[in-house]
């Protein structure tokens, strides 16, 4: 899986025209937010004048689409079937998001060879070179095709959330991910939290252990809080982001975003009893 994973990865380095930052968002279990995180965040960083692509990598329960309000024509099922190319299923969303929709129920997706996965996750890399950012909205858990796709970017966006059963799948995950990559690059997102010290101790939890019994720190990309108005975007088929702008979920996955964006992540030797994490530029910055 590894070996496969690095191949793709050195077949898309050497290509010089290849720049863009391959992220993943993932979780342990599901209901934590992870697909209105990724949408979101995309939006996010193209309003930071990034050229991005989302790819809902959630096999066979593909939902991003309908969250977005877009109707595809064409799915990965096409990919996966030989039928259609990348460039032949990525549509248009809110403001210029590259869309690179999933299918919803479809046996062959959710049942996807290791041949078609392959040839999913080769297609999507090689998309990059348009791109600043291709961010993968995964399913959730530790299933095998779950692990391949985050094996094949750069990047891993773990999100979760307060509640217990999260942050012990959370710690599952990342050790799975650790075991067949101890180098990958791993970031926490807390989202639904109350306050900035909330999701501080949703990240912290997660790097005690992972300190503690797999001798590896991960970094904290920042939180979301819990906001009303994100059901109600989701009800509507809107983006919270666009739909309340002002909202303090907005707010906030604008602050998780310039943080990604600039790499500014907060590790555990620069956390004091001050530590506070406002709205604004290089919020974890020295």
């Amino acid at each position: 899986m590894n070996d496969q994973a690095q191949r793709l990865r050195d077949l898309v380095n050497r290509d010089p025209c290849t720049v863009a930052r391959t992220v993943a968002v993932t979780s342990g279990k599901g209901g934590v937010g992870k697909t209105n995180i990724a949408i979101n965040l995309a939006l996010a960083l193209i309003n930071m004048n990034q050229k991005v692509a989302l790819l809902d990598g959630d096999l066979g329960l593909a939902n991003a689409d309908l969250l977005l309000g877009v109707y595809p024509k064409y799915t990965l099922l096409d990919i996966v079937n030989g039928k259609r190319e990348l460039s032949d299923i990525v549509i248009e969303g809110p403001l210029g998001l590259k869309v690179i929709a999933g299918g919803s129920g479809v046996y062959e997706l959710a049942n996807i060879s290791q041949m078609g996965l392959d040839r999913l996750i080769s297609a999507a890399i090689h998309l990059n070179g348009e791109l600043d950012f291709l961010i993968v909205d995964t399913s959730a858990g530790l299933a095998r095709k779950v692990i391949r796709v985050i094996m094949a970017v750069s990047e891993v966006l773990v999100v979760a959330t307060s509640e217990p059963s999260s942050i012990a799948d959370a710690y599952g995950l990342i050790k799975t991910i650790l075991q067949r990559e101890p180098e990958k690059e791993i970031t926490i997102l807390a989202n639904m939290v109350r306050s900035p010290n909330e999701g501080l101790l949703v990240w912290q939890k997660i790097n005690m252990m992972t300190s503690r019994f797999l001798q590896r720190e991960v970094k904290y990309v920042g939180c979301v809080f819990f906001d009303p108005k994100v059901v109600s975007a989701v009800r509507a088929q809107q983006a919270f982001l666009l739909a309340y702008p002002g909202s303090s979920a907005s707010r906030s996955v604008y602050s998780v975003a310039e943080n990604l964006l600039t790499k500014a992540f907060l590790s555990a030797n620069q956390v004091t009893a001050n530590v506070r994490m406002p709205f604004g530029r290089n919020t974890f910055a020295n």
